[in-house]
């Protein structure tokens, strides 16, 4: 049996790893996964275009969510998706669950007598399973849960609660990607603990749906302790962006465009990387099969 699913990615809108608490908004990158069923008993993956990628990630995704079924299969899994790797922009949270969602839609064309897990448990499969996997440090659930529902999400990640999840205006997003990739595993948690009771404040501007602020601070905040340049984000506001920031622990950086995307262009030409031209996205991952 065979399935295919995507899922979106994510820009940060508040940076979790200090706090525990997070925030988190869809854009319309996406990761498609694709996942045939067989009876070997063994589950290979491999990334299109990223063949030296680790695909731990995806193995344990399909592992779990057939645990959770309580059924027992062999996988052939490939995901292909135009999201940077290690930038940031949450391409482990979107081949997460696209992975999982698709390897539950597989199962369930094979055993429709199951009962069909909800979001939540896809998405909950997903971090756990990147936990496992040591590509987060803190379990994700905010990216995972944006890049899932799509919209607008605030968190508590170590609860594991969405504390506000909506749909927002599909404003243009530009992104910023340096050559750098950066894995989020390796930074240095008690560094951006610094800056703690800051980030906090980040994050109740979001609860209270001030995303704009709540993205600049935490831009800000986790720049300075994670290493990274304000001044990309700094030089997007000075050009008009709505808000701009750190997406994760880097090296990408996210605005939120107004009315003038080429005078942020213009002021990013100064800085060595590439733009890529988004949009927020408010659907939800889905089945294409």
């Amino acid at each position: 049996m065979k399935s295919i699913a995507i899922s979106h990615g994510a820009i940060t809108v508040v940076n979790a790893i200090a706090t525990g608490k997070g925030s988190a908004l869809g854009i319309n990158l996406e990761t498609k996964a694709t996942i045939k069923l067989n009876d070997s008993g063994k589950i290979t993956a491999k990334i299109k275009n990223a063949s030296k990628e680790d695909t731990k990630l995806m193995e344990l995704c399909a592992k779990y969510a057939f645990n959770h079924l309580g059924v027992e299969y062999g996988a052939k899994i490939e995901t292909e998706s135009n999201i940077p790797i290690a930038k940031g922009l949450k391409s482990s949270s979107a081949a997460a669950n696209a992975v999982v969602l698709a390897t539950v839609d597989a199962v369930m064309k094979e055993n429709p007598e199951l009962k069909s897990p909800g979001d939540m448990d896809i998405i909950n499969l997903g971090v756990n399973a990147a936990i496992k996997a040591e590509v987060t440090i803190t379990g994700a659930f905010d990216d995972a849960s944006a890049s899932y529902l799509g919209g607008f999400v605030v968190t508590d990640n170590e609860k594991r609660e969405i504390l506000k999840a909506e749909k927002i205006e599909p404003l243009d997003v530009l992104l910023f990607v340096p050559k750098e990739k950066i894995y989020t595993i390796k930074i240095d948690v008690d560094r951006t603990k610094l800056l703690r009771k800051e980030a906090l404040i980040a994050w109740k501007e979001a609860l209270d749906g001030n995303i704009y602020s709540a993205m600049n601070l935490n831009g800000i905040l986790y720049s300075t302790t994670l290493n990274q340049d304000p001044d990309v984000a700094l030089s997007a506001l000075r050009a008009g962006a709505l808000a701009s920031g750190l997406c994760g622990t880097g090296p990408a950086v996210a605005a939120l465009v107004g009315e003038n995307p080429d005078k942020i262009r213009d002021e990013w030409q100064q800085f060595d990387g590439k733009i890529i031209e988004a949009k927020v996205n408010n659907e939800k991952a889905k089945i294409l099969n």
